[in-house]
């Protein structure tokens, strides 16, 4: 990722886009992968897509997550990775997607969506919510939000509660800063069991692997893995959530 693109690529962003995601004059995907992933999102958004795709969350995360409700804010929604799942569970879902490949991307799926009537997808970021105060009963981010400022931080976190109603619930799937997210009075939540990256085939593996997750592509090569466990990419499953409740 970090040799994928260069700073010829950072005119794709958009005014609002480069205000949060290039941190100074001089910023680089090559030694800024936050930045990297943003133009990722933006320049080859169905490469990202193949890779959600086999990151599948725990079931348990699915199966904690509130069913049969009102509203769903999500945030961060990408090319819909949870949206899919939560359109199931509530009478209308926001789905908030600064992205605009990714959020074509989402609507195109959705087209074959039986539920797809009641997902609105729209443009927004963390710190700037085009919903009103106190308007859902879950906000949800899955694997976009982190205390950087720029993926949430304070400002996002304070918006996502806002617009959760009292008695709602906002949670964090996937968190990357749980000590961070605690101090702000959440609850940590993990499930236990194997986990795998589950690609469509052993060349799909081999393929995404070396591009984003380096270190562990000799070993599926070797392997001739389709499914691959976690821990040889060296990074944590998605199998925990951080949640608090509002106050009523």
């Amino acid at each position: 990722m970090r040799r994928r693109y260069t700073t010829a690529d950072l005119g794709v962003l958009t005014r609002d886009e480069a205000s949060r995601f290039v941190p100074q004059a001089g910023s680089d995907p090559q030694t800024d992968v936050s930045l990297a992933w943003e133009l990722l999102y933006r320049l080859e958004p169905e490469l990202y897509d193949r890779l959600v795709s086999a990151e599948r969350l725990h079931p348990g995360v699915l199966g904690w997550l509130p069913d049969d409700v009102e509203r769903i804010v999500e945030v961060g929604a990408g090319t819909g990775r949870l949206t899919l799942e939560l359109s199931r569970r509530a009478q209308e879902v926001v789905a908030v997607e600064p992205a605009a490949p990714l959020r074509e991307l989402l609507n195109r799926k959705l087209l074959g969506m039986d539920h797809r009537h009641r997902v609105r997808v729209t443009h927004g970021f963390f710190d700037d919510l085009p919903v009103s105060d106190d308007s859902a009963d879950l906000v949800v981010a899955c694997s976009a939000f982190t205390p950087a400022t720029a993926h949430g931080g304070e400002a996002g976190l304070a918006e996502m509660e806002r617009v959760c109603r009292p008695g709602g619930c906002v949670v964090i799937v996937w968190p990357n800063e749980v000590d961070w997210l605690a101090a702000h009075d959440y609850r940590y939540v993990s499930f236990d069991g194997p986990m795998f990256v589950e690609f469509a085939s052993h060349e799909e593996a081999a393929e995404l692997t070396e591009i984003f997750y380096p270190s562990g592509v000799e070993e599926v090569r070797r392997r001739e893995w389709r499914r691959v466990p976690y821990e040889s990419l060296g990074i944590n499953p998605p199998c925990d959530l951080a949640f608090k409740m509002i106050a009523r």
